[in-house]
């Protein structure tokens, strides 16, 4: 390699390293947001979902800290219609707060974040780090990178390692299905009834959740194609590409019915995708139930 992709190769390192400690010190003010900012927004984010005042908070502070950083080029949010430039080489995609209509009732929330090497909308396989923050009874974080995830506890925006290797449980014991039953394909049901027969259900309403207990029990997160809406619900860039690079580096596979969710690359910054998330042997009978 020659000196100056030695230095390429550094600064990126270094930049994605900055995304993951700025991250976690903003988590603070994020959990003050969430405790302050309840109210609604009286607007909607760019698919339509109405916003919460701490939805636009957590955004704006994400956006200001991000892309101060010498490295991040672009700054693209599920809660922005566009993307926000700066100078740099890096591409940062987030859901500032994901799972923000658990507000009301006090459940749990988080932050969805990825940083890939070409400006959004771009596809997952130009990935070079993701992971999602936890506000739970203690705030967690974890994070995907060179193949390893790993997972920190973060207290005061100081992180504290506490698992240098997160794998999916060879053994799968929840799913946890969106969409509602009676919004399902004949095809999806039809799988998704045998596998409710085989685990428990674990379904919160925030994907952040749903996922950590399948990285933490062994199972299945899927928010299908639905018969009113074929493309899904969940955001590709933001949601589907970030949880993919997850599961797929700690040994659990992806897929939108037809391949890895890492594949797809999609024509719009904010595409809706079905998907599926867990241990490779459920999500492949997904996968050849459901085949788009």
């Amino acid at each position: 390699m020659s000196e100056s992709l030695d230095a390429t190769t550094t600064n990126a390192d270094a930049t994605v390293a900055q995304v993951i400690d700025t991250i976690a010190e903003t988590t603070t003010d994020v959990r003050t947001a969430i405790f302050t900012e309840r109210g609604h927004s009286d607007s909607v984010n760019p698919t339509g979902d109405e916003q919460l005042a701490a939805d636009i908070r957590a955004d704006e502070i994400f956006e200001q800290r991000l892309l101060a950083i010498d490295g991040v080029a672009s700054y693209a949010s599920e809660e922005r219609e566009a993307v926000a430039t700066s100078a740099g080489r890096l591409h940062v995609a987030i859901d500032p707060l994901d799972g923000s209509s658990n507000l009301e009732p006090n459940s749990g929330m988080g932050t969805i974040f990825g940083v890939y090497t070409e400006r959004p909308p771009t596809s997952g396989r130009n990935l070079v780090m993701s992971g999602f923050v936890i506000y739970g009874p203690v705030t967690s974080m974890l994070v995907a990178r060179d193949g390893c995830v790993r997972e920190y506890l973060l207290e005061d925006g100081a992180k504290r390692l506490v698992d240098n290797e997160v794998t999916v449980p060879e053994d799968p014991t929840v799913f946890g299905f969106g969409g509602g039953v009676d919004s399902w394909t004949d095809d999806f049901e039809t799988v998704a009834e045998s596998i409710r027969a085989e685990l428990k259900l674990r379904y919160g309403g925030a994907m952040v959740a749903d996922i950590n207990q399948v990285l933490t029990y062994g199972g299945v997160f899927a928010y299908p194609a639905l018969m009113s809406r074929p493309e899904g619900k969940l955001r590709l860039q933001f949601e589907g590409h970030p949880m993919a690079y997850i599961l797929e580096s700690a040994g659990g596979a992806s897929s939108n019915g037809d391949g890895s969710l890492l594949d797809t690359e999609p024509t719009e910054l904010h595409e809706r995708t079905p998907l599926y998330l867990g241990n490779e042997q459920l999500i492949e009978r997904i996968e050849a139930a459901v085949e788009r």
